[in-house]
């Protein structure tokens, strides 16, 4: 079993807490956008409240232990370890949870390259422990806005896992899937699921637009996120998403591994 301390080590020495690789510049402009409420960083989220950028800066302070001084603009963020651990905490009995009812989950990642892996491990254990692990609208094309204009999308499912991959050019061939930050997919796979009346999630598990573009339509939502991505700590605060994890999400894959160990045993579940 993997420790605390040992995990708390882990983050610090492969920087998915501590000093990480994101910078102060990349987050303050995300909180910028965020205030303006620009779709690219609200990435699904409707907000209730009135956030500045000032106070989203005082909530990222809070929830993942970056400094909360305007005047530091520049150089590396830093993600407080303990506040990491005690997400994960939270996120773990979010599994119990729904493993204890054998509920139906849905796992979606915008990062499939790093953290695929991660959530693989999350619905291998699920479904063993009960859980039925959805995958509609597979194959659904969902044209989704990039930095190259508007392109089409295919959802896919790898172990369980939905990712988007480009359906035509050269950046369709990454195996893995294509980053995104869209809520387009989630909507779309919700959407299949209630039309096929088959179950819906009792939780959806994920990072990006998968957490909140689930939240915001009433879905339980839980998930993973960077120093550059307030919308989901906000969604936690105003209870549109349920657990927010703080950590770098784009260091090596191979990193999250002692991840899903941890929140695998703290939910006394097996890989």
């Amino acid at each position: 079993m993997l420790s605390t301390g040992a995990l708390r080590a882990h983050l610090l020495a492969a920087r998915l807490a501590g000093v990480v690789a994101t910078s102060r510049e990349v987050s303050l402009r995300s909180y910028r956008l965020f205030a303006a409420r620009d779709p690219r960083v609200l990435i699904g989220l409707d907000p209730a409240g009135s956030w500045g950028q000032r106070e989203v800066l005082a909530l990222m302070a809070d929830k993942c232990g970056v400094s909360a001084d305007p005047g530091c603009v520049s150089g590396h963020d830093v993600i407080d370890p303990e506040r990491t651990l005690a997400a994960l905490d939270a996120f773990a009995e979010r599994l119990v949870s729904v493993a204890q009812r054998g509920a139906a989950v849905l796992l979606g990642t915008g990062h499939p390259q790093r953290l695929l892996g991660f959530y693989a491990g999350l619905a291998d254990a699920l479904q063993t422990a009960g859980c039925e692990v959805l995958t509609p609208a597979q194959g659904r094309c969902v044209d989704i806005t990039t930095r190259f204009g508007l392109r089409p999308h295919a959802l896919d499912y790898v172990r369980g896992v939905a990712v988007v991959r480009e359906a035509e050019g050269e950046r369709a061939g990454c195996a893995t899937g294509a980053h995104s930050h869209s809520p387009l997919p989630v909507r779309v796979a919700l959407a299949a699921a209630a039309e096929a009346g088959g179950p819906l999630p009792e939780l959806v598990i994920g990072d990006h637009g998968w957490v909140c573009g689930a939240g915001q339509l009433g879905f339980e939502a839980v998930g993973l996120a960077d120093t550059d991505d307030p919308a989901l700590f906000v969604g936690e605060a105003e209870g549109v998403v349920s657990v927010a994890v703080p950590l770098d999400d784009a260091v090596r894959s191979d990193y999250y591994r002692p991840l899903t160990r941890y929140v695998l045993n703290r939910a006394c579940l097996s890989q």
